[in-house]
């Protein structure tokens, strides 16, 4: 059973599933579960920068908030962080990082061309985890 169950939360309504499921896991096993947010860097990293300064802060409040009133399982050590970079590789740092066993994540269907251009976080995180990934639908 896992012992700390990292969730990737970006506020779509695959992410709340997934956050949900996670906790329902937590409570089970036992186990901590922290919420991770992935802030993108979209313009130059001067820019980002500065924008990231400004709104970390109001983000990450939005963020908490926003999973507060979803639902909370008693009994769960629940931590929620912003993090920055890209969304695939900012996930299996933080598993690297903080010694989490198991990683959550939402799945959105895109089709073949959205895919090809930006990517998939699901795929990306399957294909390089070293834990158990579950992912949601």
């Amino acid at each position: 059973m896992p012992k700390h169950i990292l969730v990737g939360y970006d506020g779509s309504e695959t992410a709340r599933r997934a956050y949900l499921f996670a906790l329902e896991l937590g409570a089970c096993a036992g186990a901590r579960v922290s919420v991770v947010s992935v802030y993108q860097m979209e313009n130059g990293a001067d820019t980002a920068a500065l924008m990231m300064a400004d709104s970390s802060k109001e983000r990450l409040a939005a963020i908490q908030a926003e999973l507060a009133a979803l639902k909370a399982s008693p009994g769960v050590d629940l931590d929620v962080q912003l993090v920055h970079g890209s969304p695939g590789d900012a996930l299996l740092s933080y598993v690297a990082q903080n010694g989490a066993d198991h990683i959550v994540i939402g799945h959105t269907e895109r089709g073949a061309l959205a895919r090809w251009l930006v990517g998939s976080t699901s795929t990306d995180v399957l294909a390089k985890a070293r834990v158990p990934v579950t992912v949601v639908r």
